[in-house]
């Protein structure tokens, strides 16, 4: 049996009165026979019948939410978020009231802890559809949340921390606070809704209250990337004083880079004279000189003097200084590892970034994939072949891709002890420095944007075998010294679709006839190499060393994309595909 109904028109006369104590009583009793008839849902009958009783009582909605008894307005609160999950059609209906939301959104400031807990359950269901969610940023929801989570947090001790939340053979790792549960809370709902802005959304919100969040947000971010490092133990959600967030780490990350972008805290980029002045010298017409005769002509090497890297208006010298503050090449490649998360390829001229960001929600800010993120390899001269130093994930990521754990970072470190070459994609991303160096070699290629791999390669080692890209780059020495073999491109000239070159691996590259060019890489040297070009690289002693014959190599390559697509070249490989 349903409960009796709540007269309306009983409702409304108590309101009119609310001075009186016993109305306030009359009231509050009336709502939370609503309540309980919306919450519980009668055996074998659909939902119609809660449905009825809730339509004459929607438009003292926005009256009882803002009414100034704590009592009522946060049962006003409630039934608001239990209709909301009632159905499509009754979420639809609360989200076009406008009054309705706007007292909803009005209350989520409240000083009454009580209010602002209710009102904020009450945003968190009517989110659940993407017609709750665009009319609540309509209404300012995302600026009252902010606000209120950045006043619960200053008044608060609340300790963060990063636990697995058991749902059933899963493990998600989820944000909780102790001992308090609405900055849990806030924290659902303002992530839920930046995450649904778009570009113009977000810059309707106040640039002085979107960069207070956002420090927030990255120090948050600190707090639980550093119990993801390795040797960190998580707990596990069982104890009552636990309050558990319902958005997982990729959704923070989402939002720290969605505020990044109208906050202007993304890295400046180098401008183009410096790029210029760092890689091709003072001379003006020594860039003027590459771009004629070696642009996707022949390879190139801008030797340097042994302490460029050393001088402070050097492009490279923050990211050299911070890893010679490391100590030795392990302690190096543990800071690098440790410090990672995924990146998922994104293509250079993506435009839509925060469409892009949708499709990859599920994957911000995990831990890196095998292959995608990292390689760990090593070519067998004999064999002129690649071997994975993990051949059980490089032959699981044809199937799936694989999550590195604690143990296989730890792994890298005695795989590099036995020749292996550490390979690491998408470094653009993960360091401003060398952020600001791709972008500003973007601008002056004309190009959309600019990838950038590191390679730390162990003494007389060579990581991957002879291959060609489908990119011109720039290979840039940072530590060490490496020996790099570049072979004549061959005759037929393919555009950028084509398939890997593994015939190149053989005896055709191995010929005396084949034209090769042996080229010794020292600390800050630059060599350019064309697309097309089969080269490879190992690591040999080097008495030349200003510090000795050290033996390991790390450096940097920048990928430059060049679109030969819109070349007759391009354009009859593709009709030949196609045909």
């Amino acid at each position: 049996m349903l409960m009796p109904r709540p007269s309306p028109v009983v409702m409304l006369a108590a309101i009119s009165n609310s001075h009186k104590p016993s109305s306030n009583s009359l009231v509050k009793k009336c709502l939370n026979k609503l309540r309980l008839s919306l919450l519980s849902k009668p055996p074998n009958l659909p939902f119609s019948p809660q449905q009825t009783l809730l339509y004459p009582i929607l438009s003292l909605l926005p009256v009882l939410v803002k009414s100034r008894c704590a009592g009522i307005a946060s049962v006003g609160a409630e039934i608001v978020g239990a209709a909301s999950l009632l159905s499509f059609e009754m979420n639809d209906l609360i989200a076009s009231d406008c009054e309705i939301v706007r007292a909803l959104v009005s209350a989520l400031a409240s000083s009454k802890r009580r209010i602002s807990s209710a009102a904020c359950n009450a945003v968190l269901d009517l989110s659940t559809t993407s017609v709750g969610r665009q009319r609540l940023l309509e209404f300012s929801a995302v600026e009252n949340l902010m606000f209120g989570f950045l006043q619960v947090t200053k008044s608060s001790t609340t300790f963060v921390s990063l636990c697995n939340v058991d749902k059933g053979s899963d493990i998600c790792l989820r944000i909780v606070f102790e001992e308090d549960d609405l900055p849990a809370l806030i924290l659902d709902a303002v992530l839920i809704l930046i995450n649904t802005c778009n570009s113009e959304q977000l810059e309707k919100i106040p640039r002085r209250l979107s960069q207070t969040f956002l420090v927030y947000l990255k120090e948050l971010w600190a707090k639980v990337r550093s119990q993801m490092l390795p040797g960190h133990t998580l707990k596990f959600i069982r104890e009552r004083h636990f309050y558990s967030t319902n958005v997982g780490i990729n959704n923070l990350a989402e939002s720290i880079f969605r505020l990044s972008i109208i906050a202007g805290q993304l890295t400046t980029p180098f401008p183009y004279e410096v790029i210029k002045r760092n890689i091709f010298g003072l001379n003006e017409s020594s860039f003027e000189n590459f771009i004629l005769n070696h642009w996707e002509i022949s390879p190139f090497l801008i030797s340097k003097h042994s302490n460029v890297l050393n001088e402070q208006d050097n492009m490279f010298s923050s990211f050299v200084q911070l890893l010679n503050s490391k100590g030795t090449v392990i302690s190096i490649l543990s800071f690098i590892l440790k410090s990672l998360v995924s990146c998922p390829p994104i293509a250079s001229d993506e435009l839509d970034i925060l469409g892009f960001l949708k499709k990859v929600e599920n994957k911000l800010g995990c831990s890196i994939v095998y292959q995608q993120d990292v390689r760990v390899v090593r070519t067998e001269k004999c064999l002129k072949r690649e071997v994975h130093f993990l051949p059980d994930i490089s032959d699981s990521y044809i199937k799936a891709p694989y999550v590195f754990n604690i143990d296989d970072i730890l792994k890298c470190e005695e795989a590099y002890k036995e020749g292996y070459t550490i390979a690491l994609r998408g470094m653009e991303f993960r360091f401003e420095s060398i952020s600001a160096i791709a972008d500003g070699l973007a601008s002056l290629f004309g190009q959309p944007s600019v990838g950038a791999n590191l390679y730390l390669t162990p003494p007389n080692s060579q990581g991957l075998a002879c291959h060609c890209d489908d990119h011109c780059v720039f290979v840039c020495q940072l530590l060490g010294s490496k020996q790099w073999k570049i072979f004549a491109q061959p005759i037929v000239r393919l555009p950028r679709l084509y398939e890997p070159l593994d015939s190149l691996h053989g005896s055709e590259v191995e010929s005396p006839m084949a034209e090769c060019r042996q080229l010794l890489l020292r600390e800050g040297d630059v060599l350019y190499i064309p697309r097309g070009f089969p080269h490879e690289a190992c690591t040999v002693a080097d008495d030349g060393e200003p510090n000795g014959s050290t033996g390991f190599s790390l450096h940097l390559t920048f990928g430059i994309e060049v679109e030969p697509l819109f070349e007759w070249e391009g354009f009859a490989h593709v009709a030949l595909n196609c045909w």
